[in-house]
């Protein structure tokens, strides 16, 4: 029986709120949130103490974006492969990731083509990298759970 993965339509905003980010005092895990109501984003790092705010707000609003690109910080979870770079934000997305390239019976239903799925560059959809990229993904899980 296939392995089945059914697209929530999600987009990659869906995980932009709570990014896990190399520390750039210590280099390692920290944690970089943004607040939207209060118009924040804070990094935070369990292992120095490291802590910074800063807003999110500009003169002509606000602008949604990725946690960690209020800090320059560059993503924890993240793994060469091939000529690219496999990431995601925090463990909700990666564990995404995985159910969808684990799947060998991949459904959607009423896509937008603004799905995270359909803006995937085309490495990740393809069968042949699979595996490569479930062993990535493993290392990714195990790094996640020691740091």
């Amino acid at each position: 029986m296939p392995n089945r993965f059914q697209d929530e339509n999600l987009v990659l905003s869906n995980f932009y709120q709570e990014v896990w980010v190399a520390c750039t005092s210590c280099g390692k895990k920290a944690m970089a949130k943004v607040n939207v109501e209060t118009k924040t984003a804070r990094m935070l790092c369990s292992h120095c103490g490291y802590n910074k705010e800063t807003t999110t707000a500009l003169k002509n609003g606000t602008i949604e974006m990725p946690a960690n690109q209020y800090f320059n910080a560059s993503l924890w979870l993240q793994a060469p492969f091939k000529n690219d770079i496999f990431w995601a934000y925090n463990d909700k997305h990666l564990e995404y990731l995985e159910r969808y390239i684990s799947a060998t019976l991949r459904e959607n239903k009423d896509r937008t083509h603004f799905t995270l799925l359909e803006k995937l560059p085309k490495f990740y959809h393809e069968a042949k990298n699979r595996d490569g990229l479930l062993k990535i993904i493993a290392r990714l899980k195990a790094v996640r759970t020691i740091s």
